[in-house]
């Protein structure tokens, strides 16, 4: 697998077309602290450590909804492994004019544009959320 957040991503995007309550992907590092961000910002439920059939570690993502419609409406990977998007902290953009968020991964861990642009920040911008 050459792209493992945006596999999680489209994992999550497909599952939330489905009407899918839980989704499974596959675990690493990475993936739990873009989760992290996902859960404090409110846009899953959470996410539980597990195991696939094939007794590979994986993590089951609980998916929020808000009267039958996803709660995540859009989810868009911006950093790619053909095309990666460094930013300096004046350069991150707002999303949404600041009703999304931008998921990034700095020297001082992954975090939202906000958290940042508050500690002086700038990094990789994984994706975007609304």
């Amino acid at each position: 697998m050459n792209d493992p957040i945006g596999d999680m991503l489209t994992r999550i995007r497909n599952s939330q077309m489905r009407g899918k309550s839980t989704v499974m992907t596959p675990a690493s590092k990475q993936r739990a602290r873009v989760l992290d961000v996902l859960v404090d910002e409110g846009y899953i439920r959470g996410y539980e450590s597990a195991t696939d059939v094939n007794g590979h570690p994986a993590f089951e993502i609980s998916l929020k909804y808000y009267e039958g419609t996803p709660v995540i409406r859009e989810l868009k990977r911006v950093s790619k492994p053909g095309r990666r998007v460094y930013l300096g902290v004046g350069d991150i953009p707002q999303v949404r004019q600041g009703l999304g968020v931008s998921i990034v991964s700095t020297s001082k861990g992954v975090m939202t544009d906000a958290s940042a642009r508050a500690h002086n920040v700038g990094g990789e911008v994984l994706c975007t959320v609304f």
